[in-house]
């Protein structure tokens, strides 16, 4: 049983979804579709601009859900049944992929989603100021060890677990004085490696409390309809198809721990074997092999996977 999964912030790379653009008319509307959602020449920015102008987390993050809905349209258009229950188990993304995948299984139109994503970045940029918050990865240690130094450093400033991403791999978030004795603390516990993360904000954690109203008042706005496949939700790594609940979880994910690994091992435990990434890079690839080498972890974001991977269905 297949499932399919939708990559997050870190997987971005100028010219992403070029060579989909060249090659699959659907592509090329479906990234001139966000342009004009968004009026602003994103697609510009995925193929050509520098580096930095994609990384701005406004821009990344509807960059990279339009490279996974890109793919997953031209998938859909050679199998029209590919997101019901007969094919496909579950879809989940992580961190801003869940609105991905909820695109790609008609929770949302993709124009709202292009349009709450802008909106996502920007609040959460907004939410603190640059360099007052930092993410950390703490390698080598489990989710309870992390936690446990966290409880240790205190209360005097936000710090938590911010991504559970697979066994030995934790990410953390808070005020950079707290992530910065974090990574001290771990080291000295046995963290094989902790080491700061190229972001602009401390993303979930407490201090994005203000992205999370902003999240709020926006999803309240959009009709979300029921998927036509079960979203496993980064915040209760559950299943979930009530649109009501699944906005609620969107709110919540802002603020809240990305339970990455217990959602993987929750789509095996309900009978998943391959876990298909649908978009740009390899990430949650490479994390399904660390959570559970059982699984079989494919990633689908060019002409070629396409090919490749369509042959199969």
């Amino acid at each position: 049983m297949k499932a399919f999964v939708f990559p997050g912030q870190g997987s971005q790379f100028v010219g992403m979804g070029k060579d989909l653009n060249e090659t699959f008319p659907i592509a090329r509307e479906t990234f001139q579709e966000i342009d004009d959602a968004l009026n602003q020449n994103l697609s510009k920015i995925m193929f050509d601009d520098a580096e930095s102008d994609l990384n701005l987390t406004e821009n990344t993050q509807p960059a990279l859900m339009a490279v996974s809905i890109a793919v997953a349209r031209i998938l859909q258009q050679a199998k029209p049944d590919l997101f019901t229950p007969s094919i496909t188990k579950f879809v989940a993304g992580h961190s801003l992929g869940e609105y991905s995948a909820l695109t790609a299984v008609g929770a949302f139109n993709l124009q709202d989603t292009a349009r709450l994503l802008k909106l996502r970045g920007q609040a959460m940029q907004k939410a603190v100021p640059i360099g007052e918050g930092a993410m950390a990865a703490i390698l080598g240690l489990e989710i309870a060890d992390v936690v446990a130094v966290v409880k240790e450093i205190g209360n005097s400033e936000v710090i938590a677990a911010a991504n559970d991403n697979s066994f030995g791999q934790v990410v953390v978030s808070g005020h950079k004085n707290a992530v910065e004795k974090t990574i001290a603390l771990a080291t000295a516990k046995g963290a094989k490696r902790a080491i700061l993360l190229p972001v602009s904000a401390p993303f979930h954690c407490s201090l994005m409390k203000p992205a999370a109203d902003t999240m709020l008042h926006a999803l309240e706005e959009v009709e979300i309809k029921q998927p036509s496949v079960s979203l496993v939700a980064n915040v209760s790594a559950k299943s979930v198809t009530d649109p009501a609940k699944i906005r609620n979880l969107l709110v919540e994910q802002v603020t809240s721990m990305v339970r990455w690994r217990e959602s993987v091992l929750y789509m095996k435990s309900q009978g998943v074997t391959t876990l298909i990434e649908l978009g740009a890079g390899k990430v949650l690839k490479g994390l399904t092999k660390r959570i559970d080498k059982e699984l079989t972890g494919r990633s689908v974001g060019t002409p070629k996977d396409i090919e490749e991977f369509g042959a199969t269905l």
